[in-house]
């Protein structure tokens, strides 16, 4: 991890402790599966769900003889990240073994990459927020370098009373290990970053990001020091499997360690797990030094080497990135608040332009934000999972747009959709839903409120605002099917207040 700093210490990320203020230090390290048929050096596949064992091979296994042959479309999928984190790119890369002995790890070492990754130096920008006035804090966090390895086995402990049994299926599996500089100055802004950063591997396609399946974990460094201070000593927690986990994690052991140094004690650096049902963090080992994992250059691998020709191309093949969609839709009206919700799932982008194409972006926006994903998060769904269609939701607009529906009707022929299905076009018809634009049934139903109501004739004449009360009868003599813009003109007009 590097040393430099490069963040100016923000009074407002301080925590307070018995005896002053602390700053909180995070650099993480994310091990993401990279999304391909098969693993980094052997054949075999990587589909998630298997059966023990079901996707092991020989070279898998370690058996004797059998020699690592490196995936092209790993390697493609690593330099695909690494240039959308705007990061170094290096044409020669070299594989190192990374010896340690592990139950689950047949070879005795990891085929990983230490002095010569294959990406270097990049950023991730982090928009961290929103804030009670909704606006965000853009920050910038460092990306030391990206490099591949292959994947461990999963030892299984509660299979058997008295033995643990080995699922192979995950070794050998490619990684991207991302490590990040130590940017990061709070539980908030370590979230925020782990969010981004699976968006973008997601946008890229390069990882599906999901960390409930083990394909996304972080390893995550925590340090505290006085504001401006040198560096303390960190604590690695490992393995955290989610983003909501990361940041309780964070904050639990940056706790933890405020508490040791002001009662006089020292943090000793080693490798931590984070306890959620607790909410703390217990130790695991002491951490090792790159020394003693004995890396050097694995001798069945040549060095990795392509050139710039190899890069072009798969830089003109990059979809729009998050930060640049952002920036879009942005610039064709929407607010910063709506355009960061929109990005923020490659599949929720994916509907909005959907939904957008043709139409009024910002009432597109409204529509996907409040009424669609309110409904998804209420009843805990995701976008994928929508009984609403993009197209659906796009003809619901359209039928706003030529005033055959209302803005109420609409809402309710949203909820019918949700439940039932069904084209809009053809349940306004079925069921009767068309808003009334007769002026004279209009008229007819304005005069019936007015008449029946006096007193709030000569209230409203004093303080026109209450002209509205009289809009909303009307709506709700009408069954909300009064065109809206008509029934106000109406009252004001037979209020006497144009």
């Amino acid at each position: 991890m590097s040393i430099v700093d490069t963040r100016i210490p923000d009074p407002k990320k301080f925590i307070a402790g018995a005896t002053g203020d602390w700053e909180i230090i995070v650099g993480m390290e994310v091990h993401a599966q990279v999304l391909s048929e098969s693993k980094l050096f052997s054949g075999a596949s990587t589909r998630f769900g298997a059966g023990p064992n079901e996707n092991v091979s020989l070279v898998d296994a370690a058996m004797p003889g059998m020699l690592p042959v490196i995936n092209e479309e790993c390697v493609r999928q690593a330099v695909r990240t690494g240039i959308g984190l705007k990061a170094a790119i290096h044409k020669r890369s070299v594989f190192d073994r990374k010896n340690y002995f592990y139950p689950d790890l047949p070879q005795g070492y990891q085929i990983s990459q230490y002095l010569q990754p294959i990406v270097g130096e990049g950023v991730v920008k982090v928009s961290v927020g929103p804030d009670s006035k909704g606006e965000f804090d853009e920050i910038e966090i460092g990306i030391e370098r990206l490099h591949l390895e292959q994947d461990a086995g999963k030892s299984m402990h509660d299979q058997h009373p008295t033995m643990s049994y080995v699922d192979l299926n995950r070794s050998g599996v490619a990684l991207m290990e991302i490590v990040s500089k130590p940017d990061i100055r709070s539980a908030e802004e370590a979230r925020a970053y782990l969010t981004k950063l699976r968006t973008l591997l997601r946008y890229l396609g390069t990882c599906d990001g999901n960390m409930d399946q083990g394909s996304m974990r972080a390893d995550v460094n925590v340090s505290v020091r006085r504001p401006g201070g040198e560096f303390g000593t960190r604590c690695e927690i490992k393995n955290v499997n989610s983003i909501r986990f990361v940041g309780q994690a964070v904050e639990a052991e940056a706790r933890r360690q405020i508490a040791l140094i002001e009662d006089g004690g020292v943090v000793e650096q080693e490798t931590r797990l984070f306890d959620p049902v607790k909410g703390e963090t217990r130790s695991m080992r002491t951490k090792e030094d790159a020394h003693d994992y004995r890396y050097f250059p694995d001798p069945d691998l040549l060095p990795l080497e392509f050139d710039d020709a190899f890069v072009a191309e798969l830089a003109s093949g990059l979809p729009e990135l998050p930060d640049d969609k952002r920036a879009r839709l942005i610039e064709s009206g929407l607010s910063a608040y709506d355009a960061s919700i929109l990005v923020s799932e490659k599949a929720i982008a994916d509907f909005y332009e959907q939904v957008a194409q043709g139409r009024e972006g910002k009432q597109a926006a409204n529509w996907v934000i409040n009424d669609l994903l309110g409904a998804l998060n209420k009843s805990g769904m995701g976008i994928e999972e929508t009984p609403v269609s993009a197209a659906q939701l796009g003809a619901i607009l359209d039928l706003i747009r030529e005033k055959v529906i209302s803005g109420k009707i609409a809402k309710d022929l949203f909820e019918i959709v949700w439940n039932e299905g069904g084209d809009p076009r053809e349940l306004v018809e079925s069921r009767g839903l068309k808003q009334v634009t007769d002026t004279g049934a209009i008229e007819k139903a304005v005069e019936d409120v007015i008449a029946a109501n006096p007193d709030k004739v000569e209230q409203a004449r004093a303080k026109p605002t209450l002209a509205g009360w009289f809009v909303g009868q009307v709506m709700k003599a009408t069954g909300g099917k009064a065109n809206p813009q008509a029934v106000n003109d109406l009252v004001k007009a037979r209020l006497g207040l144009d």
